[in-house]
């Protein structure tokens, strides 16, 4: 397999365990702190419930970091470069560096971190 489809779907995985690990913070919460009984947290409208979550949440992030990447080319934190042409060169003091290596990694586009 290409290794950017690789990072492509880690970063995929990364966010939806990432997304997975909040719900279930809220999901003890609510079992412990408001008394909710376990029995709801097994019923399939729950796995269906937490499966939309999961999906809407990577979807989310995608596009928070569409938005980082954008910026980040507006401020010349990062070139801009055509898909799959050029690497994209991320500046290493761009205030959201992550998201933007996020971006680069959903979208399997090539990128290299430049030295101060």
């Amino acid at each position: 397999m290409n290794p950017s489809t690789l990072n492509m779907l880690r970063a995929h995985l990364l966010a939806a365990c990432i997304a997975a690990m909040c719900i279930q913070v809220v999901a003890l919460f609510a079992s412990f702190v408001l008394g909710v009984d376990d029995a709801v947290f097994a019923t399939v409208q729950f796995r269906a419930l937490v499966l939309m979550l999961v999906a809407g949440a990577v979807w989310a992030t995608r596009r928070v970091a569409g938005v980082a990447y954008s910026r980040a080319v507006l401020t010349r934190h990062a070139t801009g470069a055509a898909p799959h042409a050029f690497p994209v060169a991320v500046s290493p003091d761009c205030p959201l560096r992550e998201l933007v290596v996020l971006h680069l990694q959903f979208s399997r586009t090539a990128f290299y971190m430049l030295e101060r």
